[in-house]
């Protein structure tokens, strides 16, 4: 049966799978999640300048995912970077730079495309790495384009979020997002069966 080629088995990490790949232990932050601010892609635009001063050509791509890179969308007021380096296993080649930007070494997953993850603060920002080619790369930015241009799935999408904040009491966000991974796989599931340049057969979540 033909997929998609960026399809992902549905999957949750578990606690242990989480904790490995933490960096720095869990500081509990409750999950917040607010009306969307036309200011975000402004925000973003001054956290793109900070890395790429940072780190010259070595960023290759710097790009604004995630909620907040959707207009009309809900989210937790934390700007996503999706930041590509030549080699993200390379660590000498940008950790220095980035922390001396004030951006902060949390995660590192070498089984899952060599991703690194940073947090920063004013603004808040995640900073995820990856290298060129990355299938989780190409991945957010589907996703972001998709809830750009159907409303109905950026309704449900927003409405499951705000849900969730109010009403889930997370205080760790792996958490949080374990809870919104069956209606993001089902929309990338529409995703790929709506693209005309690659087969993609249903593989629902059963």
């Amino acid at each position: 049966m033909p997929t998609h080629p960026l399809w992902r088995p549905f999957d949750q990490p578990d606690d242990e799978e989480i904790a490995r790949a933490r960096v720095k232990p869990h500081v509990p932050t409750t999950v917040v999640v607010v009306a969307p601010d036309p200011a975000w892609p402004v925000v973003f635009d001054r956290v793109r300048a900070r890395i790429a001063a940072a780190l010259g050509p070595t960023a290759l791509e710097i790009e604004h995912v995630g909620s907040t890179s959707v207009p009309g969308l809900w989210a937790k007021p934390v700007i996503d970077v999706d930041l590509t380096v030549p080699d993200s296993s390379d660590e000498p080649a940008f950790v220095p730079a980035l922390e001396a930007a004030g951006f902060e070494l949390r995660g590192r997953e070498p089984d899952w495309e060599q991703h690194r993850f940073f947090r920063g603060s004013d603004p808040d920002v995640n900073v995820h790495v990856f290298s060129p080619g990355s299938v989780e790369s190409q991945r957010q930015r589907r996703f972001r384009g998709w809830l750009m241009t159907h409303a109905d799935d950026r309704a449900a999408y927003g409405a499951l979020k705000r849900e969730l904040a109010q009403h889930g009491g997370f205080t760790d966000v792996m958490h949080y997002n374990n809870a919104k991974a069956g209606l993001i796989y089902d929309i990338y599931e529409r995703i790929f069966a709506a693209d005309r340049q690659h087969a993609h057969d249903p593989r629902p979540r059963g």
